[in-house]
């Protein structure tokens, strides 16, 4: 198999944040960027390149539950991501119990393995998984792009910081 250099990842785009009925509903905007993040999906796979599912995966007691309501408890409903955006054989799903996706994760290892040079990242919440996912991967030096049509968050004020912040502090390439 070829080695891909090109990586779209997808944030927690779960029922707990996506669906009206979840735990911790994002708004309508966590709705408003499902087909965005459909094209996106599709252009990479059609392009043989990589597509990874960030999955926000908790144990029935876990301790962010101090600070947000229970969510995406591993196994239910409102851990599953939306139907919209399943995953197919190929793309790779990781799950990830704190906001940034490198935490106790697999990521590095896939991109590195993968020889990922450039990754788009789309999803919610831009201003907690998304910010602190893309922080980590400009640690690590990689070329990011975040689509401003491809996340949303709770609040307006706190996306519109984090994306800014994710450009000029991070890098990252806001499109």
């Amino acid at each position: 198999m070829a080695q891909k250099q090109k990586a779209l990842i997808v944030v927690d785009m779960l029922n707990d944040f996506v669906d009206e009925k979840g735990a911790l509903y994002c708004g309508q905007g966590a709705r408003a960027i499902i087909s965005f993040i459909q094209e996106r999906i599709q252009a990479y796979r059609s392009q043989g390149d990589l597509v990874i599912y960030l999955q926000d995966s908790h144990h029935e007691d876990d301790e962010e539950f101090k600070k947000f309501p229970k969510h995406c408890v591993t196994g239910t409903w409102g851990h599953q991501v939306v139907p919209e955006l399943a995953p197919e054989q190929g793309d790779i799903v990781i799950e990830k119990r704190r906001y940034s996706g490198f935490f106790e994760t697999t990521l590095d290892e896939v991109l590195t393995t993968h020889g990922i040079e450039e990754v788009e990242v789309v999803g919610v919440c831009t201003n907690i998984c998304v910010m602190d996912t893309v922080g980590d991967l400009a640690n690590r030096d990689y070329a990011v792009t975040v689509p401003k049509a491809g996340v949303a968050d709770f609040d307006p004020e706190f996306h519109a910081f984090a994306l800014k912040r994710m450009d000029t502090i991070y890098g990252a390439r806001i499109v």
